[in-house]
């Protein structure tokens, strides 16, 4: 990508709009068609026997009873299925993820790890056949924490990777003098951060069906971001070639990066049905959906950081630990983002950061939403409040002293394009009066005199792509049907985002035809092109930018006939709403179905366009501004207003947009006040697995939110400079209620979740 391209400006008559969503009726209606909505006659039903154990070798498996059981069709362990060691993340083979798992091993590593599958004719016979079989269990010691992991002497839970349970080599970044830089400063900070194991709680639960035809075919529907991946993972895994893998994917029930990896189930539906030769359905429910999909990383950061009395950063030292779990799955990716990010942010020329990973005995954790930079930028946020209020500054001109801005090394390598955090930070301050609020009279409410309040503000930014970790590439096809209306086809999974009305968006806007004319074809891998997945915030950045492609290619070839029929040249026309039409005479005009309408005895012309798009990489930016009330005699934290300002260069679809950052912001929320997926740190058991025990904030919760969309930084990769919006909320939020909640009580927290329970703590202490 060639960063010095112009964006180019022009009028538009779609892209900006907030056009009616497409899937919204049959959503609302009920119509909506998910995974496990689909019914195959003869279809059978798929249950994981679980282990209750968190470390142990299987030294024998019995399932005789289990399969004499009326109803049961088969059962698997792993002493009949395919021994093959895989990713547990069915990524393009990168530094993302680790080879370290098989279908089902005579090993467990975690508390909940599937060692054994069954097909029956009901759920119900299933779940009753799963507690027919017999596992004895040889102990092994277990370790549930990642300091215990690394020492000498620790259990080793895989032969794979550098060994001394790191998942991966360490993740270092050295930039300029570090020791020079601390010794120029004026003052140093030091602070250890850590974070809880929030988990994405995504309202469809991981499923999966599968099928084989005939012709030893299988096909696959389920609820997954990476449906490419997913082919080519079974196809590798089960010994078959793309062409007799199919992966179906219509509506999904959220993912939020989680939705990337594969669960055990989809490897085990597939054996299964082939046993059976009939259809199988294995869906989890919510219990197994904490217990064997992915949270966030649990993380401890030590951070260290010279300051000059200016709040100018001068050094920075920094040491992060990931918990991976039992495997590897994104940790590798996770680890290499976040440690990277750190370099960037709030500039610095003198960095050494050192990121780790680390196998523990507790379940999987993976990619989610903020990959690795909620945990670093939390510290690292945070720790610029503490330098603000040691100097006695305002917090938000600290940040904006410190802002990177155009021409800045971003994490990637690459110069960063525009001033959006600098503009996103002005913008809020003067938004909402922040110096004023900054002054005002801090006498408690008589009426509520236990009530604080407080304002803090947090900041972030975050990639649109995962470049350079992965080399990605995006794919669409738009075809112009023979009564002016398009298809545009394309792999890019929808996860409730709005993602495939963008992509109409950007195709009508290019090829000038109204957005209800364009008709988007997806989840069907046998059909659409080859899409990388849903994620990395890149889905309008990337695959946006291929079907700008496609549809430029389509619009040029539609010009050409046009000017044929209107005798004229093709520079002389242009095309906009359906309509192919003369510059200089608008009302001399044909439609693009005239355009392309029978010609030599052919009903239409054969339009197709292709586009494919290698990005390298964008960043947007924001600021977060929040309010809490703090109440001291409860401890409850209680955010009443958020004001976030976010750059997403050029804003596609805005209620879309302003839904992503109010969604994340919601999450963010619950990671930093209330959500942690709790591991028993003696048995490695799950202590809270499901929605009842697993607080998350609900629609009453939620503050007002004031949605500031800037185009501030237009980047030249995206369509007319368009980058992501969808991660970028939930890294921001964080901080920012952190630091309000120290602005309203005098305590600052370095974890999260920051419960009722450790605010009266931090209370009690104070006033000691």
């Amino acid at each position: 990508m060639n960063m010095t391209t112009p964006i180019e400006k022009r009028e538009f008559k779609i892209v900006g709009k907030s056009v009616k969503r497409d899937d919204v009726l049959e959503k609302v209606t009920g119509e909506a068609q998910y995974t496990g909505d689909v019914k195959l006659p003869g279809m059978l039903y798929g249950k994981m026997k679980r282990a209750a154990v968190a470390h142990a070798r299987i030294k024998s498996i019995d399932v005789s009873k289990a399969l004499a059981y009326p109803g049961v069709k088969a059962v698997l362990t792993h002493e009949n299925v395919p021994r093959v060691l895989h990713y547990g993340s069915p990524h393009p083979r990168s530094a993302s993820c680790t080879k370290d798992q098989y279908i089902l091993d005579d090993r467990v590593r975690f508390w909940g790890e599937g060692v054994a599958a069954v097909a029956a004719i009901s759920e119900e016979i299933a779940d009753e056949a799963l507690d027919l079989i017999e596992v004895e269990y040889e102990p092994l010691p277990a370790v549930f924490d990642p300091d215990e992991a690394v020492k000498p002497g620790a259990p080793i839970l895989h032969e794979v990777g550098p060994g001394g349970n790191l998942v991966l080599d360490p993740v270092r970044v050295n930039r300029g003098d570090v020791e020079a830089g601390f010794a120029e400063a004026d003052f140093v900070l030091e602070g250890v951060f850590s974070g809880g194991r929030p988990h994405p709680a995504y309202m469809e639960p991981n499923i999966c069906i599968a099928d084989w035809d005939g012709s030893n075919k299988l096909t696959v529907w389920i609820s997954t971001q990476t449906s490419f991946m997913v082919r080519g993972i079974l196809a590798e895994v089960l010994g078959l070639p793309l062409t007799k893998v199919r992966v179906l994917v219509d509506h999904m029930g959220g993912g939020f990066g989680a939705k990337q990896d594969c669960f055990q189930h989809e490897f085990l539906c597939a054996l299964l049905a082939k046993e059976t030769r009939r259809p199988v359905k294995m869906e989890f429910t919510r219990h197994e959906t904490f217990v064997a999909g992915r949270a966030r990383h649990p993380c401890k950061v030590w951070l260290k950081q010279g300051f000059r009395n200016d709040g100018t950063i001068v050094a920075r030292d920094m040491k992060l630990v990931y918990d991976s779990g039992a495997y590897g799955s994104h940790g590798p990716g996770v680890t290499t983002v976040g440690t990277n990010a750190a370099t960037s942010l709030y500039r610095c020329e003198n960095v050494r950061i050192e990121g780790r990973c680390v196998y523990t005995n507790t379940p999987i954790t993976g990619a989610f939403r903020g990959y690795g930079v909620v945990q670093s930028y939390y510290a690292l946020d945070i720790q610029m409040d503490e330098a603000a209020e040691r100097l006695g500054l305002d917090p938000a001109e600290v940040k904006l002293k410190n802002a990177v801005r155009q021409g800045d090394i971003a994490p990637s390598g690459h110069a960063i394009v525009g001033h959006g955090l600098e503009t996103c930070i002005k913008h809020g301050i003067d938004a909402i009066g922040w110096k004023k609020l900054r002054e005002r009279d801090r006498t408690p409410d008589p009426k509520r005199p236990h009530i604080r309040k407080g304002w803090g503000v947090g900041c972030e930014m975050h990639g649109s792509s995962a470049y350079p970790g992965i080399k990605e590439q995006g794919n669409a096809t738009v075809k112009v049907n023979e009564d002016g209306t398009v298809t545009l086809l394309t792999g890019a999974a929808g996860l409730g985002t709005g993602a495939h009305t963008a992509l109409a968006q950007i195709v009508a806007e290019e090829l000038g035809v109204r957005f209800e004319d364009v008709g988007v074809i997806h989840g069907d891998t046998d059909v659409v092109p080859w899409d990388i997945g849903a994620f990395a915030s890149h889905t309008t950045y990337l695959v946006g930018s291929a079907a700008k492609i496609a549809a430029g290619k389509a619009r040029e070839a539609v010009l050409e006939r046009a000017a044929m029929k209107l005798q004229v040249q093709v520079g002389e026309i242009d095309a906009s709403e359906g309509r192919v039409f003369v510059i200089a005479e608008p009302g001399r005009f044909i439609s693009v179905a005239e355009a392309i309408g029978p010609s030599k005895g052919i009903p239409a012309a054969n339009i197709v366009g292709n586009g494919t798009y290698e990005p390298t990489k964008s960043y947007s930016f924001a600021a977060h501004f929040t309010e809490v009330d703090v109440d001291t005699e409860t401890g409850i934290v209680e955010v009443k207003r958020v004001i976030p300002v976010h750059d997403v260069g050029r804003v596609i679809h805005p209620i879309a947009a302003q839904g992503q950052i109010e969604g994340g912001i919601q999450q963010g929320i619950g990671h930093t006040l209330t959500e942690d997926y709790v591991i028993d740190k003696k048995t490695g058991r799950s202590l809270n697995a499901g929605l009842v025990d697993y607080k998350m904030p609900l629609s009453m919760d939620m503050p007002d939110i004031e949605t500031i969309i800037l185009e501030a930084a237009p980047d030249p990769g995206g369509p007319w400079g368009a980058k992501g919006v969808g991660e970028d909320p939930i890294i921001a939020i964080g901080p920012s209620i952190a630091n309000a909640i120290h602005d309203a009580i005098g305590v600052r927290f370095h974890h999260y979740p920051i419960t009722p329970e450790d605010i009266l703590k931090a209370l009690r202490e104070k006033d000691a």
